[in-house]
């Protein structure tokens, strides 16, 4: 679990181009808060989903972010002139 809150951004300027790096650093920043693999795979799977969905309506720049704060993860991806994605995840009990 991550030790503190924090908060994890970037601007992507063609989404399509970093789809595998996106997908590959989420997994980072899931381990990392101490998600479990099965779990990894469920938010990599809500995150895949919604990059589709804005690159289907032919966005192609967006923010993505990744935050902590009070045990919860928050996950938010904002197409520039489109729609905007979040979910949120309790982050799991230490073990």
């Amino acid at each position: 679990m991550a030790d503190s809150d924090f908060l994890f951004a970037l601007d992507l300027s063609d989404e399509r181009h970093f789809d595998r790096m996106l997908l590959d650093l989420s997994a980072v920043v899931l381990r990392y808060v101490g998600f479990d693999p099965a779990n990894i795979e469920t938010v990599k799977h809500e995150l895949r989903a919604a990059l589709a969905a804005g690159t289907a309506e032919g966005h192609a720049r967006c923010d993505v972010r990744f935050g902590v704060t009070g045990g919860t993860l928050r996950i938010g991806v904002a197409f520039a002139g489109g729609r905007t994605w979040e979910t949120s995840h309790a982050l799991p009990a230490e073990s």
